[in-house]
């Protein structure tokens, strides 16, 4: 046990969510959580989310689902093992998505992502590694998730917007998500602060001025607040995404895009965003929109090699990269020497909900909006054509970097 216990704690570590704040710090709170969701948990299944119910249906007509989802269940290590079958499962997801988060500010108790919360030792075992790879299952997890979205769009969600101690208006709150950067004192006399809902809050946007655009012509911006994850050059048409160093591979990345070959040998720049960060992100470039589209993809799947090496990948961003839901957001410059740029806003497990703002065929300046992930933290993609641009010395593993400024400069 004692071993299985050390793989495990290796595994959740290397987890996005735990990394960027939204799973506490302890494995032992998220049993603490699971425990006290199985006291909650209805009875019946009458009053289930057509979300919820759809799933029920499609455990019991699909043999190799249900076979998956009872493995998964029955592989969880006896002391975590608090969701004992499928009733408890559905039940726990239906909870979930009528529910807002709470606010926490230790760090070593705070459950952020529900869901991730719910499936953290589900989708580490070997069933689970294979079921969250199942589209028809994943596509069903989707609908529950935009039933918990549109909660979190509505005006009850809102109820979380307080300034008591687990409210997410409250001191500590306020200072770890500068909210001074986002609402003024007359907005703090207005219920909630003005948030119309939860979503409201966390999509919110920045005061003027917060965030000023680098105007230099030859200055290729930041998309989004976060931190740098990788820069990695002379990226590879096709690649082994799922191996220990999740290598880039831009046919997967691009979903096949007619746009691919002119990114072949490029660059890569991946950050990510923690959960205190904006959660907008705007055009790196002056330039036209070519294309914008989302592509429905995975949400709660890692790569196992992230969890067995800490050095592998870290947090699975690389292989999510290829496989996530993610939109593909392609702008031109009018510039020959800036080139082509796609921004790939990718979503992570509870925040698979992106939202993109602009269409094809429209002129975009730097800075413009492009999109917003609705709640949670999540990663950004900038792919590059090769060549074209030089990227920061400082922009190191884990640096914090702002939307709308400089992380590169066009040409070598």
């Amino acid at each position: 046990m004692g071993d299985q216990e050390t793989v495990l704690d290796g595994q959740y570590d290397n987890l996005f969510a735990r990394v960027a704040g939204y799973l506490p710090d302890s494995r032992a709170a998220v049993d603490a959580w699971q425990a006290d969701l199985v006291l909650r948990l209805d009875d019946g299944g009458d009053a289930f989310s057509p979300g919820v119910r759809e799933l029920e249906q499609l455990i019991k007509r699909d043999g190799i689902v249900r076979m998956y989802v009872s493995r998964m269940i029955q592989e969880v290590l006896p002391p975590h093992q608090y969701i004992k079958g499928v009733d408890e499962l559905l039940a726990a997801l239906d909870r979930i998505r009528r529910t807002a988060p709470q606010y926490s500010p230790d760090r070593e108790k705070r459950v952020f992502f529900p869901m991730s919360a719910l499936f953290v030792y589900m989708m580490m075992t070997p069933a689970g590694e294979a079921l969250f790879r199942i589209e028809r299952f994943n596509r069903a997890i989707q609908k529950i998730l935009k039933e918990w979205c549109d909660y979190l769009d509505s005006a009850p969600s809102a109820g979380v917007l307080t300034e008591q101690e687990d409210g997410w208006l409250s001191p500590p709150a306020v200072e770890e998500f500068g909210l001074g950067e986002y609402v003024t004192e007359a907005d703090r006399k207005k219920p909630h602060w003005g948030f119309a809902s939860f979503n409201g809050f966390f999509h919110r946007e920045l005061l003027p001025g917060k965030r000023p655009v680098d105007t230099d012509p030859a200055a290729v911006v930041s998309a989004n607040d976060g931190a740098v994850f990788r820069i990695a050059r002379d990226v590879r048409e096709t690649d082994d995404f799922w191996l220990k160093g999740q290598p880039y591979s831009l046919v997967d990345m691009l979903h096949g895009s007619t746009y691919t070959s002119r990114f072949l040998k490029g660059d890569v720049f991946q950050s990510f965003l923690p959960g205190s960060d904006y959660h907008r992100w705007r055009s790196p470039i002056d330039g036209v929109v070519r294309s914008a589209e989302v592509v429905d993809g995975l949400m709660f799947s890692n790569a196992e090699s992230a969890g067995e090496d800490p050095t592998a990948g870290t947090y699975s961003q690389g292989y999510q990269a290829s496989v996530n839901t993610r939109g593909l957001l392609f702008i031109e410059s009018p510039e020959p020497k800036i080139g082509m740029v796609c921004v790939i806003p990718i979503g992570i497990t509870e925040i698979s909900s992106v939202h993109v703002e602009v269409k094809a065929g429209q002129s975009v300046k730097k800075g413009d909006l492009l999109g917003w992930f609705s709640y949670g933290g999540s990663s950004m993609c900038l792919v590059f054509e090769p060549g074209k641009v030089r990227f920061l010395d400082d922009l190191k593993p884990d640096h914090k970097i702002r939307v709308s400024a400089r992380i590169a400069t066009v040409g070598h």
